[in-house]
């Protein structure tokens, strides 16, 4: 594919839910400008130390970068430089101008450099255009099972949390609610950010039981065995 804009697009990814998101974004930018595509995903352990659920989302980007006809996966492993440092050689190896990060990715890699990473990018190379994306506000819910999220609160109430849609003193997590399709009860998916990570818990008649992440699916198979 031609490159006539000089265009090239980073998109930086970090394991948890929104990876598929950021990389079709970038996809989409790539493909609007008809500009190559990198995947790039940085770690400070050796690629064979990694637990399965990593290496489960590794494999799952490479399979996404093989779908773009101009995309490459990059994972930097083993690395003990600050993430960004590791960012910005790519981008310059690369001559990438659009870099795509998630909210989330960057808070959890905020925590292994200590920074602002999008301040110490803008330091390190000022050229280059930085998108940051939101991660809350979506799930991939093409069957139309949920409706549109809408901002709420979970509140600590004994052994379990009661879901709020408004602002409260006590409220110990704000975050976004996707309630079930087609009911009249407060079920659905909750998502917020907890220590720097983004969580979808279960929310069953206003009441979330164990902060413990699910994934859509799960979550459905799950309301589908109670209702039966």
């Amino acid at each position: 594919m031609d490159n006539p804009c000089n265009e090239s697009v980073l998109v930086c990814v970090y394991y948890g839910p929104n990876g598929e998101r950021l990389i079709k974004r970038g996809c989409k930018i790539a493909n609007l400008m008809k500009a190559p595509l990198y995947i790039l995903t940085v770690d400070p352990k050796p690629f064979d130390e990694l637990d399965a659920d990593k290496v489960f989302h590794i494999e799952q980007w490479k399979e996404y970068a093989n779908s773009h006809p101009t995309a490459q996966f990059i994972m930097k492993d083993n690395e003990s430089r600050p993430v960004y440092k590791v960012i910005a050689e790519v981008a310059r190896e690369k001559n990438i101008t659009q870099i795509i990060l998630g909210q989330t990715a960057q808070s959890r890699w905020e925590q292994m450099t200590k920074g602002s990473i999008i301040n110490a990018l803008i330091r390190e190379i000022p050229f280059v255009d930085l998108h940051l994306i939101s991660v809350a506000r979506y799930i991939p819910d093409e069957e139309g099972n949920y409706e549109k999220g809408v901002r709420a609160y979970l509140i600590k109430d004994g052994d379990h949390y009661t879901l709020s849609f408004n602002h409260l003193k006590d409220a110990e997590y704000e975050g976004i609610f996707f309630k079930e399709a087609n009911t009249d009860f407060d079920n659905g998916i909750f998502r917020f950010m907890k220590d720097a990570e983004t969580l979808q818990v279960l929310v069953k008649d206003g009441i979330v039981t164990e902060l413990r992440n699910v994934d859509i699916q799960t979550a459905m198979n799950r309301v589908a065995v109670e209702e039966q």
